[in-house]
């Protein structure tokens, strides 16, 4: 076995404060174990093939050590699966059960396969099953709450292994046989004292020693605990600890009779910040989650969280940033000592300034970006050292360890209804700082998650401006994946809220949005409709940049309808409102797009005049290949009109401009051409109705 290091709720310790050992125990078990895997299921014994993946059951209270076990088998057998393994917690910190939609979302992620924002569950796990319907897969489930939670993720193939922990058995999922822990064999047990307190203490009294095993029921959180306590007592001898357990009688559970004894050994403000760190998110602090939870500077909650983790309160994650996590077994007895020991505005006050202390460091997370903005760099510079990053790099390396606490963060404040307005500046932080380093496209499906809670907020509060703004980006998201009911109806209530806010942007936003996914429909009569209502809108503010726009839009309406004679006529409106405005290069794309209706009309000689005005245009313009689109498009047009060698000479001055041999182009729009990549709309033509 490796050197490895059990935690109270039976993890593994990694990090720099982590003792480094061996697995402890549970040989049985893991016979068991392994030979349950080999055992012939019940579908093989009566001659059909196992339609799904084998699950292995391990059963055991909260800090029996079942997690331990299963990672430790699944270190034994992981080489069996040559595809690797996935791991999800399947509950959070307290007790709630995670939506499978999230853990779906989680497993694809790590699989590196897409995960469409605002995806149902039945998609989600449909995707994951898929996904490893030809893959040889250990999958480990750990704090499941009920067997619906693991039969959704279940793998359709023989070929993968799950590895299912629970407090108890799980009902309802065929041909499953539950491995149930008990306390460790005394041996094991003694070792892991012996680790902490050094193999003297335990050889000189072992009497001693194995009635604290006996006291603790020989479960590694409660000797974890108890080892702890020994180890940052040098001169105290077992028996003192055996005999202040056996003081506290049968009050609880041993695991919480040595937790009263650990946290009743701590300076007062240990034990505050002990007790507030089931605040934490997800159960994950770092140095600037207990420094604002506790209101202590950053270098003495790392230190104190350093002490935790030595005494087995706190476990050191493995990775590149200090971070620690609460056992899943000590929560709920934090949280008991909270509600006790805690008065409810000073957890409020704590729970605020860890909001506030995460919207600083998104913040500053965003800022780093921005280093051509002088204010933005100002704004850095104004922060305190402790929550400025050095470089972009270290800040996206925090925003990425630190995001399942961030959107935990998110989720619990909203839910929390008392801090909607950190909640508030929380995710609007959140969103811009992940666009800034990820992309708005990587991030959407959390962002998908962050509007849904925006949207929360805003109808619990009733803020019909910021209802808007969420209800419009979901149905942006909605839309790009392909979800364009669903984004019309986003859009239709966005446009009421707005409406109701008397926001002239949100209004005219949620009409263009409302008209571009009736197009997206095909529902051409109202996507012109619609953008006209914006257009009406645009020229009551004298907005002329935005009507241009607009008059482009109606008329791709009507060129997608066939409707050629209205969109000639919105086209000329959009060429004379954008040469109005001084905008050289918008006007000759709507010249060039007045052309190819033109053509489509049934006028070459009007498209020949209207491209020919357009190249001058974008030569004053300065866009080279916008006129080479053009060259191209005169050089059809003449061949049309039965004129090859001035077709060769407009085709060669193209070639000439974007310094490339081009294919010959037909008579129609080339999505993903020079016209599309400078923002010119290019319609595919899906009718042949004559000009009306």
């Amino acid at each position: 076995m490796t050197d490895q290091a059990v935690d109270p709720d039976g993890g593994r310790l990694t990090g720099h404060a982590a003792v480094q050992t061996r697995f402890l125990g549970r040989t049985r078990e893991l016979k068991e174990l392994g030979a349950d895997i080999e055992r012939a299921g019940l579908d093989t014994l009566s001659g059909r093939k196992a339609p799904r993946a084998r699950v292995l059951l391990i059963a055991g209270r909260p800090g029996s050590g079942r997690t331990a076990l299963a990672e430790e088998l699944v270190r034994q057998v992981a080489g069996r699966y040559p595809d690797g393994v996935l791991r999800a917690r399947l509950r959070e910190p307290d007790g709630t059960p995670v939506p499978t939609e999230r853990t779906a979302r989680e497993l694809l992620t790590a699989l590196e396969l897409p995960t469409p924002a605002g995806a149902a569950e039945d998609d989600l796990t449909a995707a994951f099953r898929e996904a490893l319907a030809d893959r040889r897969v250990l999958l480990l489930l750990d704090d499941a709450a009920d067997a619906e939670q693991v039969d959704a993720l279940l793998p359709d193939t023989p070929q993968c292994l799950v590895v299912a922990v629970s407090e108890g058995p799980l009902t309802g999922i065929a041909d499953v046989r539950p491995c149930t822990l008990g306390g460790l064999d005394t041996k094991s047990a003694l070792e892991l004292l012996a680790r902490h307190t050094g193999s003297v203490r335990i050889t000189v009294d072992p009497r001693a020693a194995e009635g604290l095993v006996e006291a603790c029921q020989a479960q590694p959180a409660a000797l974890t605990l108890a080892g702890g306590w020994l180890g940052a007592r040098p001169k105290a001898a077992v028996a003192d600890l055996a005999k202040q357990l056996h003081a506290e009688g049968d009050d609880g559970t041993p695991l919480s009779r040595v937790f009263r004894l650990a946290h009743a050994s701590l300076s007062d403000r240990a034990a505050r910040m002990l007790r507030l760190l089931s605040l934490a998110p997800s159960g994950l602090a770092d140095p600037h989650t207990a420094s604002a939870l506790a209101g202590c500077s950053v270098d003495a909650a790392r230190t104190t969280l350093d002490q935790f983790v030595a005494l087995g309160l706190l476990r050191a994650v493995d990775a590149p940033l200090p971070q620690y996590e609460v056992p899943g077994c000590l929560q709920p007895l934090l949280r008991a000592l909270t509600e006790t020991q805690e008065r409810p505005a000073e957890v409020q006050l704590a729970r605020a300034r860890m909001l506030e202390r995460t919207v600083r460091l998104l913040q500053s997370c965003r800022a780093i970006t921005e280093t051509d903005n002088p204010e933005a760099r100002q704004r850095l510079q104004g922060l305190p050292r402790a929550l400025r990053f050095p470089t972009p790099a270290a800040a996206a390396e925090w925003l990425t360890l630190r995001r399942p606490a961030l959107l935990a963060s998110a989720r619990l404040a909203v839910a929390d209804g008392e801090l909607d307005t950190l909640a508030r500046r929380l995710m609007s932080q959140l969103v811009r700082a992940m666009a800034a380093h990820f992309g708005t496209q990587a991030a959407a499906p959390d962002l998908y998650g962050i509007h849904q809670l925006v949207l929360d907020v805003a109808e619990r509060r009733r803020l019909p401006r910021e209802k808007a703004a969420a209800l419009l980006n979901l149905g942006d998201l909605d839309a790009r994946t392909g979800r364009t009911k669903v984004a019309l109806a986003r859009y239709r209530a966005a446009l009421d809220a707005a409406r109701e806010a008397q926001d002239p942007y949100a209004t005219a936003r949620a009409m263009e949005s409302v008209a571009g996914t009736h197009l997206e429909l095909g529902d051409y009569d109202r996507a012109a409709d619609w953008y006209g209502r914006a257009l009406a809108q645009r020229l009551a503010r004298d907005e002329r940049a935005e009507a241009a726009r607009l008059y482009g839009r109606i008329a791709a309406a009507h060129t997608y309808a066939g409707r050629y004679g209205e969109a000639l006529r919105s086209w000329r409106a959009a060429a004379a409102g954008y040469r109005k405005d001084g905008d050289v290069g918008a006007h000759a794309r709507a010249l060039s797009e007045l052309a190819r209706v033109q053509e489509y009309a049934g006028r070459p000689e009007e498209s020949l005049r209207t491209c020919g005005e357009a190249v001058e245009w974008a030569r004053r313009a300065g866009d080279a290949r916008l006129q080479a689109a053009l060259q191209l498009r005169l050089a059809d047009t003449l061949e049309h009109l039965g004129d090859p060698a001035a077709a060769r000479l407009h085709r060669g001055a193209a070639e000439r401009m974007l310094g490339e041999e081009l294919p010959k182009a037909g008579p129609g729009p080339e999505p993903g051409g020079a016209e599309a990549e400078h923002g010119t709309d290019a319609y595919e033509i899906r009718s042949a109705s004559a000009e009306d």
